[in-house]
């Protein structure tokens, strides 16, 4: 018979035993899992390991000045660039392995400008919009080592030189500020020089783009900065004819809106509210289109449009400056996006993410993503010398296609292809564009050694 003395002796050495399993087990898991945490750290070695001399695709010696990540990181802190920690929904495999080094460039060339909070947030300020995105993509596209990159992102910002006059951006500075840039690179890395800027990408997000120019005569007069002429560059100037100002590899971008003010102008739109003006435009439309420089704002189409239907009700025509006028859109059935001095417009942009149908007055303009954003399903192109029937051609559409023109508009990654995300997210104008680059790897060096090997 047992007794209770040895019940208790009994349920000691089970408990006992019972730790012992446990134990064992716990360092089981721990030795094994060790085993993995090493082995996946031989078979991925670290950034700095691959620059090591054994690696076959470095042919030149270490540039004297390679990124510093803590120093950067600093600096854009105190520009107030700082970014959210969440990942971004961007991977390398997506785009071809497609690697991007930025350079950590002196503040003077970009952070520096933004001591003036009007240079992230106005209609040029895509080249800060991209330079932010690129920098958040660390760890996917985006190395810090740029022996494994397939392209050079040289982020100078040229558009937020305002003027004191008028307060437009003054970019008579551009040149010459990316000529030291790109004296610099080429002095202190040896990755320019061995292509001639072929793998090297840079923003202009000005009227005429890559010409630096406001205006076109003289644009076109200037051309394209010969130290440019090998590089990509990244631009929202874009037509479909032959034209000075893109004679070098380019993609056409989209200009930049704040999603701050898009999410402000939404939040604020009654839920059940029709859209009651037929058709809108705010902006400049001078009354007498030469200005003192004898040239004529808009080839004469926004006075053309002032003189045909400033007193026509079915027009709501502002000339004066409003600054809630995104509201006015996500009122409006019709927008019309004429052009400036340039042929694009952030009015192009701002209709669409305010469902608002883009009228485009602009011959010849090149739109941002068209395998993407299928520009003849969601917008109306009038030409320049049909202004006289312009009532006409809006009634007609209103009469027949415009309820299969506004459900296109509805269509979310339509609206996301056209904004800047930090991070970046998937479809966004960021991806966007690392896909068309994803489409000139020919340009990398590494592609090529690659192939070679």
């Amino acid at each position: 018979m047992i007794t209770q003395k040895q019940r208790r002796t009994e349920k000691g050495l089970c408990l006992k035993n019972y730790y012992k399993w446990i134990l064992c087990f716990s360092l089981t898991l721990y030795f094994v899992a060790s085993f993995f945490v090493d082995h996946d750290q031989e078979d991925h070695p670290s950034s700095s390991s691959s620059l090591s001399p054994s690696n076959p695709l470095i042919t030149n010696p270490k540039p004297k000045l390679l990124a510093s990540r803590a120093m950067f990181e600093s600096k854009i802190h105190d520009q107030r660039l700082s970014f959210p920690l969440q990942r971004p929904n961007i991977k390398t495999d997506v785009f071809n392995n497609l690697k991007i080094y930025i350079y950590d460039l002196p503040s003077k060339f970009n952070t520096d400008w933004l001591a003036n909070d009007r240079c992230s947030n106005h209609l040029f300020a895509a080249e800060v919009a991209l330079h932010k995105a690129l920098l958040s993509l660390d760890g996917d596209v985006r190395t810090e080592d740029p022996y494994e990159a397939d392209f050079f992102f040289v982020p100078v910002y040229v558009s937020c030189n305002f003027s004191t006059v008028n307060g437009f951006p003054a970019i008579g500075h551009a040149r010459l500020l990316i000529k030291e840039a790109i004296d610099l690179v080429s002095a202190q890395y040896p990755f320019w020089n061995r292509t001639s800027g072929s793998d090297h990408v840079f923003t202009a997000t000005h009227d005429f783009g890559s010409c630096f120019h406001t205006m076109e005569d003289r644009a076109i007069a200037d051309g394209v900065p010969k130290m440019l002429r090998n590089s990509i560059v990244l631009q929202t100037f874009g037509v479909t004819y032959k034209h000075p100002c893109q004679e070098v590899e380019n993609v056409v971008i989209p200009p930049y809106i704040s999603l701050g003010s898009l999410h402000k102008t939404q939040k604020n739109i009654p839920a059940a509210q029709e859209r009651d003006i037929r058709v809108f435009f705010r902006g400049k439309m001078e009354i007498h289109p030469k200005n003192v420089s004898g040239r004529f704002y808009s080839k004469r189409i926004r006075t053309e449009i002032w003189r045909s239907y400033g007193g026509d009700r079915r027009f709501y025509l502002q000339r004066q400056r409003f600054v809630g006028y995104q509201s006015e859109i996500a009122r409006s059935v019709f927008c019309l996006c004429p052009l400036g001095w340039a042929p694009w417009s952030p009015r192009l942009v701002e209709s669409v993410a305010l469902g608002c149908v883009p009228v485009i007055i602009a011959d010849g303009i090149r739109l941002p993503f068209p395998s993407v954003v299928r520009w003849p399903d969601i917008s109306l192109t009038v030409a320049e010398r049909d202004i006289g029937r312009l009532g006409d051609i809006l009634e007609h559409v209103a009469a027949t296609n415009l309820s299969d023109i506004q459900k296109n508009l509805e269509d979310l990654s339509v609206r996301r292809a056209l904004m800047f995300n930090v991070p970046p997210r998937e479809g966004d104008a960021t991806w966007q564009i690392l896909e068309a680059l994803s489409k000139k790897l020919n340009r990398s060096v590494r592609r090529k050694s690659n192939d070679v090997l």
